[in-house]
């Protein structure tokens, strides 16, 4: 059978919870025929909460309403000027694992970040991508990257030094098929971050494009993550 190229599929902004919905119900239903998605989105402010999710890392939630959610992970916050992708990837058909799906998802963010001179960072033991706080552009490899341990060995206890978290990743698996994804920060209120500790982590600064010097549009990112999106999730 061949396969479809995967084809970016923009939202606009929507409810999160209707919209997790229709991943679960498409996910459900779908047979080895049906194409993979790719939805682009953004959400009114939510907070959301994964499997792994403790109410301790909820701290003030206050008038924004939290959704509690299938995904893994912990607490995140979504809200306008935030770029959401939600990939419902077959992955079977695909031909890869769940753990090259995360590392392509990441290698997408990393990609598009690149484009507007940023340097993305895996940090070990923490899905997500983060970014040097004092010099975004840095290229230098980071001391807590995620490097080669022996097997069966645990990943080390994550070290944000210096780093703030711009892109946060949260995604489950049923029937060999993704839904959830990933949420990368482009011009966003970020004080809700601060009512919350960012997937589980107290004191993990978060930031967007913005704050760090590049100014651009929802539109734009959307774009070029989409496009990254779909070449690196590709078969």
């Amino acid at each position: 059978m061949t396969t479809q190229a995967l084809a970016p599929e923009r939202l606009g902004r929507v409810d999160y919870a209707p919209t997790v919905q229709a991943m679960q119900d498409y996910t459900a239903q779908r047979g080895p025929q049906d194409a993979d998605r790719l939805w682009l989105c953004e959400h009114p402010p939510t907070f959301t909460q994964g499997v792994a999710g403790s109410a301790d890392h909820l701290l003030a939630p206050g008038d924004i309403p939290v959704v509690a959610t299938n995904r893994g992970g912990q607490v995140t916050y979504h809200g306008p000027g935030q770029v959401v992708a939600y990939p419902l990837i077959d992955l079977q058909r695909a031909g890869y694992f769940v753990k090259e799906y995360v590392y392509r998802i990441e290698e997408a963010v990393i990609r598009t970040l690149a484009h507007y001179g940023v340097t993305g960072h895996r940090v070990a033991g923490a899905p997500g991508i983060y970014v040097r706080l004092d010099d975004p552009g840095s290229h230098a490899m980071l001391p807590q990257r995620p490097q080669r341990r022996a097997d069966g060995s645990p990943p080390p206890p994550p070290d944000f030094t210096g780093l703030g978290k711009i892109a946060a990743l949260g995604i489950k698996v049923s029937r060999h098929c993704t839904y959830h994804g990933v949420a990368l920060n482009v011009a966003m209120d970020l004080e809700p971050f601060l009512r919350i500790n960012p997937c589980g982590y107290a004191g993990l600064s978060t930031v967007d494009l913005s704050t760090i010097g590049v100014h651009t549009t929802w539109d734009d990112v959307a774009q070029r993550l989409g496009q990254q999106l779909a070449q690196r999730l590709a078969p």
